[in-house]
């Protein structure tokens, strides 16, 4: 098993190898010229949506939705008309306690709301962008996220990272990073105020590959 579990790389790898070699670096390029218009999807196996607030005043506490899918339209001739779409599943929520992941997606009982999120009404989030305003590699991307049955409106300070293609998935394949802070208060989420911070910071981290 462990001579397999160290194989595997290499498996990986084989492909590259037989062209001549693995490439000198990364295929993803920080330069937006390169970027194609069209429609693209979520990678979602590589996508991570991050969250963290703050624990008691003494520290931040993080975790992560996994496995978002979503699709991105733009042309770099018109930055601005690009749209966004986002779904992310409540259930991929991930922290470091399994305890806690499980009260997060403990449903509410004797008529009362769930703590966290109610998975049983609302099993996923969703972020829709209703316009963007874009400057260079870097944009500000407004749109409404959905949460718990709750719209509100939210701005995601977003940055270009890489365009490329993937040399395993053989995708045209564009990067970006996103960050917003909301409140959780505003999608039904009081639990232990004013202990955990009411602010949420959040951190998106997503691949979109080229479908047409």
């Amino acid at each position: 098993m462990r001579a397999l579990f160290y194989a595997l790389p290499l498996l990986a790898a084989a492909p590259l190898i037989a062209q001549g070699g693995p490439p000198a670096g990364p295929p993803g390029k920080a330069d937006p010229s390169l970027v194609k218009a069209g429609t693209y999807e979520v990678e979602k196996t590589h996508a991570q949506i991050m969250w963290s607030v703050n624990h008691f005043g003494f520290n931040d506490y993080f975790g992560l939705f996994g496995e978002p899918t979503g699709t991105l339209t733009l042309d770099p001739a018109k930055p601005n008309d690009a749209k966004v779409s986002i779904d992310i599943p409540i259930n991929q929520v991930a922290t470091s306690s399994k305890g806690l992941t499980e009260h997060m997606l403990r449903a509410g009982k004797d008529g009362k709301p769930a703590d966290f999120f109610d998975i049983a009404a609302h099993p996923n989030a969703k972020f829709v962008s209703t316009s963007v305003v874009a400057s260079g590699s870097t944009a500000k991307i407004m749109g409404n996220l959905t949460l718990n049955g709750v719209t509100k409106p939210v701005t995601l300070d977003t940055k270009f990272i890489g365009v490329g293609t993937n040399p395993f998935r053989r995708k045209e394949t564009i990067g970006f990073h996103a960050t917003t802070k909301i409140k959780r208060t505003d999608w039904g989420m009081g639990y232990a105020l004013p202990l955990v911070s009411d602010e949420v910071s959040l951190t998106i981290s997503v691949a979109f590959e080229k479908t047409a």
